[in-house]
């Protein structure tokens, strides 16, 4: 019976996940809003020189820390301002999030379970999709699970030497988790541990931290730009420390509350196709992970992170999706412990509710115009139809597959061709999303305006901000009647905005060349103040209007 895969089919492996990974990257339209506000801030850092005083239009903006703005302006000077260059940093940690839990798991339970956690983490839906959509999310659970990582081979090495360097590298990946998301990169592992203390009566594994060293590493990384930016922005403190991490979690100041239960479903469909796995992992380890106190275990603190990470952000005023990332890494190496010591007529029962999820997927698929609310949609939907019936296709032989194999005593087969299938499916589905991408993407404006738009001429956007738009266009705006995320920069800088449309109309009247984005809806307002307009452009959401 086949357990793992030789070196030369294994490195085969990885080459073609690698390609299925990363092949499209750039053949998707940015959508708004994360993916164009995390394109747009890095692109403005190359533009202004500055990479210390993160702007998103040319106004402060101080919701998150550099590192991935950084990677990203990196990028785009290296290879050029592209749809792939700004999600190459999420694909990239995604990946190699992928690696990494190959070998914490290979070092923790075996070659294995560590070829099967690999695996499980590089199929799960919500972790395929994420790392191929522009956010900040993939990038901190990489770093995260670097210091958690970290942490477990530092706390189960007896050689002292071994124990500080792994415990070192703990430190510096929670270092690079606050600069890529904030204090949760050391606040969130932090809880964790002191949970995990506490349930094993073992507070020995603080004397095993490395607190000196260890913090002057986290130091040498974080401290530089919290100094830098602190000092050209007096303003900084209250905004990041206060307002960013006290008053988004504790209200519903940013509207992004859910009850309560709004992270099951999400969790039943991001741990896809390995749902009952994950459950069945859950309670077995929590029953079966007991060792003598004096050792440190590692299959009970990565069952605490798990759960600590989803009752956080239940419990947060501010959800998202994308906040149970960090949980999957570790779900992956508990679950892929437990395939390694499972049956395989155990595994294949576990994997029989996906059929009728695959067939679920199929009817939606079928009936996806029938959800179409306006007339925009309407037109798209239907080119989406073809996409998603090819992704539940594809996932439902693969499970059918996997089930055949299993029950042929190939677990392994079985295991990687359902991986596959799975990870094929997300990335059809995902790049289907293209076709009816144009409602949340601002693309084919810019191609339609772009011989309209000069360095020197002004662009105003009125009552709107179409997050996209300034990366695609290489232009920024100056916003009428708006604020939103962007309050906090108008404040620091009024000059930098019009506040009604009112005031605009006179600004309006004294340009020689201008140009305008406005909602259709809106557009009436402008015309009421008797403004010279002339329309360049206009679709079913937006009209873009010159100064004759």
């Amino acid at each position: 019976m086949m357990k793992y895969l030789s070196g030369k089919h294994a490195l085969w492996l990885v080459i073609s996940v690698a390609l299925i990974w990363f092949v499209n990257l750039e053949y998707r339209v940015l959508v708004k809003p994360d993916e164009g506000r995390y394109a747009e801030i890095p692109r403005e850092m190359v533009v202004s020189g500055d990479w210390t005083t993160p702007r998103l239009n040319e106004l402060k903006y101080f919701e998150k820390p550099p590192l991935q703005y950084w990677a990203t302006a990196t990028a785009y000077t290296l290879f050029g301002e592209h749809q792939w260059t700004s999600r190459l940093w999420t694909a990239l940690t995604g990946f190699a999030g992928i690696l990494l839990v190959w070998f914490a798991g290979l070092r923790l339970f075996g070659r294995e379970a560590a070829g099967y956690a690999a695996l499980l983490l590089g199929s799960s839906l919500l972790y395929v999709l994420m790392g191929h959509i522009n956010t900040l999310d993939m990038g901190v659970t990489f770093f995260l699970t670097l210091g958690i990582v970290g942490l477990l081979l530092g706390q189960t090495q007896i050689e002292p030497d071994k124990q500080r360097n792994w415990m070192l590298l703990a430190w510096a990946g929670l270092a690079l988790a606050v600069l890529s998301k904030g204090l949760m990169g050391l606040v969130l592992p932090g809880a964790a541990l002191f949970i995990y203390m506490v349930a094993q009566g073992d507070f020995r594994v603080l004397k095993r931290m490395h607190w000196l060293p260890g913090l002057a590493v986290f130091l040498l990384i974080t401290a530089p730009w919290f100094y830098l930016v602190m000092k050209a922005n007096p303003e900084f403190f209250e905004r990041f420390f206060i307002y960013e991490h006290y008053t988004r979690f504790t209200t519903k100041d940013l509207g992004r509350y859910q009850p309560w239960y709004y992270f099951i479903p999400i969790l039943l469909a991001g741990a896809l196709p390995w749902t009952v796995l994950m459950f069945d992992t859950l309670l077995r380890t929590w029953r079966g992970s007991q060792l003598p106190r004096q050792m440190f275990n590692a299959q009970r603190f990565l069952l605490i992170w798990a759960v600590f990470i989803y009752v956080f952000f239940s419990v947060s005023g501010s959800k998202l999706p994308s906040y149970l990332l960090p949980m999957f890494p570790a779900l992956a190496l508990l679950m892929g412990k437990r395939i390694a010591e499972m049956r395989e007529r155990t595994l294949a029962w576990m994997l029989v509710p996906v059929i009728p999820v695959a067939l679920v997927w199929l009817g939606f698929a079928f009936n996806l115009e029938k959800l179409a609310d306006t007339p925009l949609q309407h037109q798209l939907y239907p080119h989406y139809i073809s996409w998603l019936v090819s992704g539940a296709a594809v996932l439902l032989f693969g499970v059918l597959l996997a089930l055949w194999l299993l029950k042929r005593l190939q677990k392994l087969p079985g295991v990687l061709v359902l991986a596959l299938s799975s990870l094929i499916a997300a990335q059809i589905g995902l790049s289907g999303y293209n076709t009816v991408a144009r409602e949340r993407s601002a693309k084919h404006v810019a191609e339609a305006i772009r011989a309209y738009v000069k360095p020197e001429v002004p662009f105003y956007s009125v009552m709107t901000y179409e997050q996209t738009l300034a990366f695609y266009l290489k232009h920024t705006f100056i916003l009428v009647q708006y604020q939103d995320e962007m309050g906090f920069g108008i404040k620091q800088e009024p000059q930098r905005w019009v506040p009604t449309v009112e005031e605009f109309a006179k600004v309006w009247a004294g340009q020689k060349q201008a140009l305008a984005i406005v909602p259709v809806y809106a557009y009436a307002q402008l015309q009421q103040q008797g403004l010279e307009m002339k329309t360049i452009f206009q679709d079913q959401q937006h009209i873009v209007v010159s100064k004759p």
